[in-house]
């Protein structure tokens, strides 16, 4: 059975392909919002399939690489407090800062913990009231929801140990900001399906008529991603540019409203600093007033910290679309996933990572 489903696959993505090369007339540069996406393009080569014309540009939409340099200093300074327990998901573990990793701190004898729930960190507050215990709050509007229910848990535990360090990061923004840009280079968009799960996809609409660009909601195998790249194609074949959905089996219009609802209650949206792209205002989210006693930045005095990037880092030109990470002079000589100079190669979803792993070019 295994069998004939690769087969069925492999089928569809030849006859996707073809559509795809008997549709198109002229060049077009496509960008993939998710980072998750890129992954299944490089590993599986489907940039390959596609007429030579069709360009597929690699967008921020990897909240880890997006986090800025100063966050991450941050959460260092705040992670080799003596009394602080820091935990955080595992791939912002080897992100660098300015000097160091959470992991050097961690080795240097901070409390550092991967958790897999932002709850496994309230659970730790609840049982060392003796210990102050940070989450480090990273992502898009995915994991917005369970961040927010961590916050809401602990203010109805009246948690006064529990503290997030946000840099939480909003798509459609991120959208306004690359197509305002004079340089970019973008013709339509995959939208990230995850992120409409939760959101639906309203916000888009407006974004896709007022650029004048396509934009196609779609999932993260490699038969979703052809197929929204047909459906992207066929609107700029077609002089069209509207807002579709690829991603039905997941998606809704209207989104997820309970957790969209737990988002607004928790959060406020703030301007957000970006790696690559610079402040982008109403682009992210910040713990709302009522929540404000739960903001670590606030609690450990850390706002004045500010950093800058590795000059030899182009991971901001790459999370822009302008340049691909091979173009990097440092791509696998200075910059490898042991020794990073930036996000995107240590990132489970950066673009560098992915053609380090998966490309001998």
């Amino acid at each position: 059975m295994q069998f004939v489903d690769e087969y069925r696959d492999q089928a569809s993505a030849r006859s996707y392909a073809r559509a795809i090369r008997d549709l198109v007339t002229r060049p077009w540069a496509i960008m993939e919002v998710c980072g998750g996406q890129t992954h299944t393009i490089v590993r599986y080569g489907l940039q390959e399939l596609l007429p030579e014309g069709v360009e597929l540009i690699h967008g921020p939409g990897c909240p880890v690489c997006v986090t800025p340099v100063e966050i991450l200093d941050r959460a260092l300074a705040i992670a080799a407090r003596p009394e602080v327990t820091f935990c955080s998901f595992g791939d912002m573990l080897r992100v660098p800062g300015t000097h160091k990793d959470l992991f050097t701190v961690k080795s240097e004898g901070a409390d550092v913990r991967i958790v897999y729930s932002p709850m496994d960190a309230v659970e730790l507050a609840r049982r060392h009231p003796e210990r102050e215990v940070v989450f480090f709050a990273v992502g898009f509007e995915t994991t917005a929801p369970a961040n927010a229910m961590a916050v809401y848990r602990a203010h109805q535990l009246g948690l006064g140990n529990f503290s997030m360090l946000v840099s939480h990061v909003l798509v459609p923004p991120a959208i306004e900001a690359l197509m305002s840009d004079p340089e970019t280079r973008v013709n339509g968009f995959l939208a990230a399906g995850h992120v409409c799960t939760v959101m639906g996809t309203a916000e888009y609409g407006p974004l896709a008529e007022r650029f004048e660009v396509p934009i196609v909601v779609t999932g993260f195998e490699p038969l979703d991603i052809l197929q929204g790249l047909h459906m992207v194609l066929t609107q700029l074949e077609q002089g069209r540019h509207e807002v579709e959905n690829q991603y039905l089996r997941s998606v809704r219009s209207e989104g997820n409203s309970p957790a969209q609802k737990m988002i607004s209650e928790v959060f406020s949206v703030v301007p957000r600093q970006w790696r690559g792209l610079g402040e982008i205002p109403a682009s992210g989210l910040g713990l709302a007033t009522a929540y404000a006693a739960y903001d670590a930045v606030r609690k450990f005095d850390v706002g004045a910290i500010s950093a800058s990037e590795s000059p030899d880092c182009i991971s901001g030109q790459v999370l822009k679309g302008l340049k691909k990470p091979r173009d990097c002079a440092a791509f696998k000589t200075r910059c490898t996933p042991d020794s990073p100079l930036g996000a995107p190669m240590v990132s489970s979803e950066g673009a560098c990572a992915a053609y380090y792993r998966y490309r001998r070019d």
